[in-house]
């Protein structure tokens, strides 16, 4: 079973890939980028080249992802990060922000069926890139999913990656699986399952009711604990990985932002995912709480150095 690493708009560019990957050494068979949003007259910002130039995840198996509603930009996007040495590329049909479904992209394009058999039509007609698909089970209403699958069955979709929640359930509510049963069932393609995966139970209990999917992909799971990748493959837990992945990762910002303020914001956003790993420490409400205070670096360091400290050297030790 392959093992997928989901993107994050603002968190997984290549700073967190790059620190990622060399602290855990993961079995990551796919990493995705944040999606991409080509314009008419760029189809890539300077920004999203950045993220996604092979010099800048050298060692990683990545995969671009594309967010867009209409044929001509996504090819247009495609052809320059072929240009790039990239064979592969995704369609996000996934996101439900307000802003992206607003435009009818992401997850608001699963809306207009007309259109987006369109879309993929010109797609798979003009480009000679494989290309997958994320996509959730419909924009207001799990029952749109059997005709979204009746529509991505009529193409060679690289693999299909399925979210099964509608789009108004964001990250909330319960995973539909009656609905990817279906795509198990019945889909043309490959498939892959997204969400909800946050410890090694969910993941093996995936794993043994889906046995003849091709992958699964996690995202916010590797963001609350890191070291998951490794607690898949059986490695033992070991938190001063964390510290190590932590102090790269904040070394990787320092490098590439100017001020504190940005990094700061980074590191904090970081914390509000993976906080939940110490979780059961005693006081950990009031030291979470002083690094969402922190207005400097150093007070931020020294707060975070006690907590690893404390979790790496103390009583805790043995987690």
């Amino acid at each position: 079973m392959n093992l997928y690493y989901a993107p994050l708009e603002g968190i997984t560019g290549y700073v967190y890939r790059n620190a990622f990957h060399k602290i855990f050494k993961p079995n990551i068979d796919k990493y995705f980028s944040p999606f991409i949003s080509p314009g008419v007259n760029q189809p890539l910002t300077p920004k999203e080249l950045r993220d996604i130039h092979p010099e800048n995840n050298k060692g990683l198996k990545l995969i671009p992802q594309i967010l867009a509603n209409n044929p001509d930009d996504f090819l247009l996007a495609s052809t320059y990060i072929k240009d790039l040495g990239y064979r592969e590329i995704n369609l996000n049909l996934g996101c439900p922000s307000g802003t992206v479904v607003a435009k009818g992209k992401g997850s608001g394009l699963l809306a207009d069926t007309d259109k987006l058999l369109r879309m993929l039509d010109k797609i798979y007609e003009k480009t000679d890139m494989e290309v997958s698909v994320k996509t959730r089970i419909g924009k207001d209403n799990p029952d749109e999913f059997p005709e979204l699958l009746e529509i991505f069955n009529r193409f060679p979709i690289k693999e299909l990656i399925i979210h099964p929640r509608i789009r108004t359930d964001f990250y909330k509510n319960t995973p539909n699986m009656e609905m990817f049963e279906l795509a198990y069932n019945e889909s043309k393609n490959p498939i892959c399952y997204n969400g909800d995966v946050v410890d090694v139970s969910g993941f093996n209990m995936i794993l043994e009711k889906y046995p003849n999917m091709i992958a699964i992909m996690i995202g916010r799971g590797f963001l609350k604990n890191p070291m998951l990748a490794g607690e898949i493959c059986g490695e033992h837990k070991d938190i001063k990985l964390v510290k190590e992945f932590h102090d790269e990762l904040l070394l990787g910002y320092e490098e590439i932002m100017s001020g504190e303020k940005p990094v700061l914001f980074k590191m904090k956003e970081i914390w509000c995912y993976m906080m939940d790993l110490y979780k059961d420490m005693e006081g950990i409400e009031k030291t979470a709480k002083k690094i969402r205070k922190a207005e400097k670096l150093s007070t931020y360091k020294e707060t975070v150095d006690e907590l690893f400290k404390e979790r790496c050297y103390g009583e805790e030790k043995e987690y």
